[in-house]
């Protein structure tokens, strides 16, 4: 503290206010320069990696903007492990450039990297090319996956894809489309069951209704001469937020502008890289997902009759979502799966595996931005990829805690411990979804912008294309708002001339100030106040909007001028089990049954341990990991990763179908040599001994696992089972 700021606090208080000032216009002139020098780069991004680029999109059949690169690990990743499946990272198409996923390194790819994985990013220019569909985007993505597969034929399974927000749905739909070409899915952030919400909650997905559907989506594709600007992409987000929008944002810089400049910098540069959708693909986004919600019900048929069907899916699919996310609140991340599957075992008969974590606070971006969950729930995710890939058919939670202290805490993988607890439906429901009320009203939306749109192309939509040529489109982008907040502030701008030098005087000569100055402590208080003003107009808004779409589509004329009113079905189809569906299980039940006494002490091990954690319905990562160091030490070879989830999941659905015959039936399996028998049980053991304290349920059913194996008890021995030899035996 200066003299000056203690016998004349707020004469030094102006002081630091104005140098801050200029110092903030030199950030903000800096900040347009940057957006400048990236408008003309074809490869703009973010990332903080090194990469090649190994496939560009433009060569495909259908040429689309994207590409994909192989990035290079920094110096302290390891070497990556051809045995290891390869990540591929797709960061979401949706206003902004790419880049994100690969941010800093504590990141989605900076941790699969540091995990000696082989990693993938997929990228996109900021143009895409004449006539893209979304449609040639999902088809891309297939087309990237198979190339990555085809380049590691060494890797145990196929490549872990990683889907950020917009890209969530999309990696879905190619999955659906081409199961064969991906291992485990992880969404983060992405908005797949777009009706769905909570009551109070989730505004954004009450706007396409309120603006009368998507004859704006087609006004602004017009206007920009076929071409959908992102920078509206970008605005719309920033309207959910307006205390951050509006002032927060920009007063945290201010307010510390020595530091957090930075910082600052390296986000916009992100924030600020807007690129173009084709008209066709943002109509489609709007029409088909946003307002049509067919892809959670089943509806979604692409140009050439293929029906896209989340079902089909046959790899494990990771859905990671946070409370705190207005963009995509947890419903909208996981009310799909209620909205495809009956019941667990309607998804278990699909032989779906689906996990997923609800972040208790963190906002949209955090999902794939936020170091702190980077090193926690990716790197979880990462390192358990395997683990996920073999769970049984069915709906599990990742719940993770502190391994510090824990039993087995060398087995855990790092700081956090995971474990997959068994989940229903009914757990999915706590996070919200839709009511039957909520159905009807979204519905009679759906029919409104139907019509909507039809009157658009039919009375506007010529006339604007006509007066909305190349120049004028280019001209309206550059007037655009967002953009002009940049370039309004670089050194395009005259005006701007005088900052860069009074900005370096300033540092030259820069007097801060303590946080104790009555003027500091009075522009804090002024802050929060502005901060509470605008948070309290965001939330009245959010209401209104909510309460003027229930008005609007509640009504009977509304229900009655879209056929609601006079129709008693359902307002949309849910996918059923069809006759085709049902003779297949029944088919399957029948293989099974008859299958149950073939095999080996494999399918004897694998049976047992199912039928033990069953009783828990948890699956814990420290015992995957006694898996895992058992097949390391007898070779990877004898039971390859894709056969080892073959029989889990065989031997689960024998469990299913018929629990006492399966285990009437284990005996049969095992060897007659009581030495291997031994051996065998002694691998049950280590597996289930690794989570510490054994439930007594399933002690209970170790117990008869251990009867089983070693023999029925001995009375000489008081009743206890008789040993052919321990059961800790280093033979393991």
């Amino acid at each position: 503290m200066t003299a000056m700021d203690g016998m004349f606090p707020w004469a030094s208080y102006t002081l630091d206010a104005w140098q801050r000032s200029v110092l903030f216009l030199d950030v903000l002139r800096q900040r347009g320069n940057a957006f400048l020098e990236r408008e003309d780069d074809p490869m703009r991004h973010v990332l903080s990696f090194d990469f090649d680029v190994v496939m560009d999109g433009s060569g495909l059949p259908r040429p689309v903007n994207y590409w994909m690169a192989r990035m290079r690990p920094p110096p302290a990743a390891p070497t990556p492990d051809q045995r290891k499946r390869p990540f591929i990272v797709i960061d979401p198409r949706a206003g902004h450039g790419p880049g994100i996923g690969g941010f800093k390194a504590d990141s989605e790819i900076g941790v699969a990297m540091n995990a000696g994985h082989p990693c993938y990013f997929v990228g996109f220019r900021p143009d895409p090319e004449p006539g893209q569909t979304i449609e040639d985007v999902v088809r891309a993505i297939i087309a990237f996956a198979e190339e990555v597969g085809r380049r590691h034929p060494q890797a145990e399974g196929r490549p872990v894809a990683i889907g950020n927000c917009q890209a969530g749905w999309a990696l879905l739909m190619a999955a659906a489309i081409r199961p064969e070409a991906f291992g485990p899915l992880l969404v983060a952030g992405s908005p797949v069951s777009t009706w769905a919400g909570v009551p109070g909650k989730a505004p954004m997905r009450y706007l396409g209704g309120v603006l009368g559907g998507s004859w704006l989506t087609a006004m602004t594709g017009d206007l920009g001469a076929g071409k959908f600007d992102g920078a509206w992409l970008v605005s719309n987000f920033e309207s959910g937020n307006p205390a951050n929008t509006y002032w927060m944002k920009q007063y945290e810089v201010w307010a510390d502008v020595d530091r957090a400049a930075d910082r600052y910098l390296g986000f916009e540069k992100w924030w600020g890289g807007h690129v173009t959708l084709n008209a066709e693909e943002m109509q489609f986004i709007v029409d088909q997902l946003f307002i049509g919600n067919r892809l959670a019900s089943g509806e979604l048929t692409f140009s050439d009759g293929t029906r896209v069907d989340l079902r089909n899916i046959a790899s494990p699919i990771i859905v990671f979502c946070s409370e705190g996310d207005d963009i995509t609140p947890p419903a909208q991340a996981l009310s799909w799966v209620s909205d495809l599957y009956r019941d667990i075992n309607d998804l278990r008969t699909h032989g779906q595996t689906i996990v997923y974590s609800v972040h208790g606070s963190i906002g949209h971006l955090g999902i794939f931005v936020s170091g702190g969950v980077a090193r926690k729930e990716h790197n979880e995710f990462a390192s358990n990829m395997d683990m996920i890939d073999v769970l049984p058919p069915g709906l599990y939670e990742a719940v993770l805690q502190e391994s510090k202290g824990l039993h087995g805490e060398e087995l855990a993988g790092g700081d956090w411990l995971v474990g997959f607890e068994a989940r229903d439906m009914t757990d999915l429901a706590r996070h919200g979804g839709t009511t039957e009320e909520d159905e009807r009203r979204f519905a009679a939306a759906r029919r409104v912008s139907e019509a909507n749109l039809a009157l658009y192309r039919m009375v506007a939509q010529p006339a604007l294309r006509a007066v909305a040529t190349p120049p004028v489109a280019e001209t309206l982008a550059q007037l655009h708002p967002a953009r002009l907040s940049y370039t309004l502030f670089s050194d395009r701008n005259p005006w701007m001339a005088w900052v860069r030098q009074a900005a370096e005087m300033v540092r030259e000569h820069r007097q801060q100030i303590e946080r104790g100055n009555p003027g500091r402590i009075a522009e804090k208080v002024l802050s929060d106040t502005i901060e509470q003003a605008l948070t309290a107009y965001g939330q009245q808004s959010d209401a209104a909007r909510e309460r003027l779409f229930q008005v609007i589509y509640d009504s009977p004329l509304m229900q009655a001028m879209t056929g609601l009113a006079a129709e008693t079905a359902p307002p949309r189809p849910r996918p059923g089990e069809t006759p085709e569906h049902r003779r297949f299980v029944a088919l399957a039940t029948e293989r099974l049954r008859a299958r149950m006494t073939e095999g080996g002490i494999h399918e004897a091990l694998l049976r047992s341990l199912a039928w033990v954690r069953l009783s828990t319905g948890r699956a814990d990562e420290r015992s995957f990991a006694v898996i895992r160091r058992i097949r390391e030490a007898y070779g990877r070879q004898t039971l390859p990763l894709p056969e080892f989830k073959r029989i889990v999941r065989e031997q689960f659905f024998m469990l299913l179908v018929d629990e006492a015959e399966a285990l009437a039936t284990l005996p049969q399996l095992l060897p007659a040599d009581p030495e291997k028998r031994a051996e065998a049980f002694a691998l049950i053991r280590s597996v289930v001994d690794a989570t510490g304290d054994i439930p007594p349920q399933e002690a209970e059913r170790l117990a008869t696992i251990e009867r089983i194996f070693l023999g029925e008890p001995d009375p000489a021995a008081g009743g206890k089972v008789r040993r052919l030899r321990p059961a800790g035996s280093t033979a393991a």
